[in-house]
């Protein structure tokens, strides 16, 4: 079996407890490609799930973390005895191992973190040693869909890069969310709406001049690609955005919390400032058809999502000496055989630890020298 880079970020150590349909899990690998194969509905993206959740966020679901506790199959319910669920790991890093641990203990739905056997103040701290991204098929419709999704997979970008961008987004939604409260219920508080407003500009345009930083990384990446991937132009569009090419970040900070203090009175009825980052869009398009994405066929956007993100782990793995940990949820199967090969061979020459799922191993087969194989069934998890 090829070993990755000693510099990759890998899981060589998973344990799981009362995670989704997993009781209890244990297992030790290397730090190359994982292929986990087995029935729908047998775990394999729960897997893939609980990878997401050692680096920050909620997670490749979205879930509620009370919603995340082991479920019996039909049952509705909590179990009785339930004492929540945690994801605990050993992480190969460029600094070497680290253990991280995360879990959710009802009633609680705080998430909580330890690092190297130590409490993290916040899960932000994650984003120093893990990076993940994940192509899920409920992504397929990412460029179809409304524009949330779309700044939370930039985010998750970005996070690879700067880790206070984590950071800098949990303080933002808090300040949102303070402001909105505040004007919901009519406390016309001038100084502390005021504290609020600068801490949303001046976290805001932070935020927007990291996405835009981000896809101008990405745009060199693409453009210097080669195979049969297509190539994709990235671009956030908003009014922040636009304001940060015409002017300075101190003044556009200046012009958002004038922005901010003006739509007071609309935003108590609207709950949404009009102009911010949680505003802006990830607009992509498809080079060689000249079209947006959006307006491509399902397998062209499936193609620009690989496309974007193979692009974003090679800018880490050359910048930051090591590539993202990748979750690929059922992506194989849905590639041609020229794609689907290329991807692997990329997988392969970048040393990411890739975790692949899909129902057929055959489709796998040429990564038999190269990988490493679970087959999942039923709430477990097995190398062959």
């Amino acid at each position: 079996m090829t070993t990755a880079s000693a510099t990759s970020l890998a899981v060589t150590r998973l344990r799981l407890t009362g995670f989704r349909n997993y009781g209890t899990l244990s297992l030790d690998l290397a730090p190359v490609p994982v292929v986990a194969t087995g029935p729908n509905g047998a775990g394999k993206t729960n897997l893939l799930e609980a990878i997401s959740f050692l680096a920050p966020g909620r997670g490749l679901r979205q879930a509620r973390l009370s919603d995340i506790d082991l479920r019996l199959p039909g049952a509705q319910e909590r179990p009785v005895g339930s004492d929540g669920w945690a994801v605990a790991a050993t992480i190969e890093t460029v600094h070497g191992p680290v253990e991280i641990g995360t879990g959710c203990v009802p009633p609680d739905e705080k998430r909580i973190v330890r690092i190297g056997g130590a409490p993290a103040k916040s899960q932000s701290a994650l984003a120093e040693y893990v990076s993940a991204v994940w192509l899920t098929p409920q992504m397929d419709r990412l460029f179809a869909d409304g524009p949330s999704g779309r700044r939370r997979f930039l985010d998750r970008l970005v996070f690879g890069f700067d880790a206070a961008h984590a950071g800098r987004v949990s303080a933002f939604e808090s300040a949102m969310r303070q402001r909105g409260k505040l004007l919901r219920e009519g406390i016309g508080d001038d100084v502390w709406l005021g504290v609020l407003e600068s801490t949303i500009a001046e976290r805001g345009v932070a935020i927007a001049a990291a996405r835009r930083e981000m896809a101008d990384r990405l745009n060199r990446a693409c453009a210097l690609s080669s195979g049969p991937f297509p190539h994709a132009d990235i671009a956030i569009q908003g009014t922040l955005e636009a304001w940060l090419d015409a002017y300075p970040a101190l003044e556009v900070e200046d012009r958002l919390r004038g922005s901010l203090a003006e739509s007071r009175s609309a935003d108590s009825e609207n709950n949404k400032a009009p102009i911010g980052p949680h505003r802006s869009d990830l607009h992509v398009v498809h080079v060689e058809k000249g079209q947006p994405a959006n307006l491509c066929s399902t397998g062209e956007q499936k193609a620009l999502l690989i496309a974007i993100v193979l692009a974003d782990a090679r800018l880490r793995a050359a910048e930051r000496d090591a590539a993202p940990l990748l979750l690929l949820d059922e992506v194989a199967a849905h590639l041609d055989g020229d794609r689907r090969e290329a991807l692997f061979e990329e997988i392969f020459e970048l040393g990411a630890q890739v975790w692949l799922t899909g129902t057929d191993q055959s489709v796998f087969s040429s990564m038999q020298s190269k990988a490493q194989f679970l087959d999942v069934r039923d709430g477990q998890a097995n190398l062959l």
